[in-house]
């Protein structure tokens, strides 16, 4: 498949990075919902919620189990809960999903997926939040789980303004195509992807590929074998959020987000060597990152 790609600069990343008003309050710069984590994977919240606020987000909250937010709120100041139903001290339970429909309004974006699991109570609560939310229109960020459970069901388009991040495998199973095949034509199995769902795709690897939903196909050089560790893509997931908050468009947020992540990446292995980077040494490294960017 020809596809013609756009070399993602520093240059136009430096053009969309948002503007800080003087005159401004936490409002100003938008508000997140991040509905992430269950008993196995409760780093997975943590990283997926203190990313945005790093990137310079106003307000992040946490939708998780109560178990989850009490081993996580001494640890995470900057961010607020909201407690959910669980399934047997697990994860998330799929009558919860009441209690996000009484608050999504209050949020400029949601992102869901990081750390859920994939138990069927989950799956129930996924479909129903991505149903509420297309009625809504509201700017959505899926990642992990939420990819992994999509890929079970029967959904077959997502909400307009909405975002995935699949590594090889999850595209592999939302497309029903072994990996060997993404991995041969990257940019070809995002595009078709992006028209499957109607969506931006973020198709995360080296030289991570993004598709618009009109096809537009933007590869990025930032990066190295530092990312290649759990955790990452949690960031990632934050990162994207938080710049939607700000205002960005789902498509310049993963563009912006895929360059800035690499780049920490990257500074931070100058430090501490592409074998030591841990993914909350990719949040340390953010304000480096856009100071770069900003040079």
């Amino acid at each position: 498949m020809e596809n013609n790609k756009t070399l993602i600069t520093k240059e136009y990343v430096k053009s969309l990075l948002p503007k800080r008003s003087e005159d401004s309050n936490k409002g100003t710069f938008g508000k997140v919902l991040n509905i992430a984590g269950c008993t196995n994977y409760q780093g997975a919240a943590y990283l997926s919620s203190i990313a945005p606020l790093k990137v310079g987000a106003g307000f992040v909250t946490l939708a998780s189990t109560e178990l989850v937010i009490n081993n996580l709120a001494s640890s995470a100041h900057c961010i607020t809960f909201l407690p959910l139903k669980d399934y047997c001290n697990i994860c998330i339970y799929h009558r919860a999903f009441k209690e996000i429909k009484k608050v999504i309004d209050n949020y400029d974006v949601v992102s869901i997926g990081p750390g859920l699991s994939d138990l069927f109570t989950v799956g129930v609560f996924v479909d129903e939040t991505l149903k509420y939310l297309n009625n809504k229109h509201k700017k959505l960020v899926l990642d992990a789980d939420a990819l992994n459970l999509i890929a079970k069901s029967n959904i077959k388009e997502l909400p307009e303004n909405s975002v995935i991040t699949p590594h090889p495998l999850e595209l592999s199973r939302l497309l029903d195509v072994p990996v060997d095949v993404i991995q041969s034509d990257r940019p070809g199995a995002a595009k078709l992807a992006a028209g499957k769902f109607g969506c931006t795709v973020v198709l995360k690897g080296k030289n991570t590929i993004i598709c618009s939903s009109k096809g537009e196909i933007f590869e990025n050089e930032t990066g190295n074998s530092a990312l290649a560790k759990a955790g990452s893509g949690d960031v990632l997931t934050g990162m994207i959020s938080g710049f939607v908050a700000q205002g960005l468009d789902v498509l310049e947020a993963s563009i912006l987000s895929v360059y800035l992540h690499g780049l920490c990446g990257e500074l931070a292995s100058h430090d501490l060597t592409e074998y030591s980077v841990l993914a909350t040494d990719l949040i340390d490294y953010i304000p480096k990152g856009i100071k770069k960017i900003l040079e």
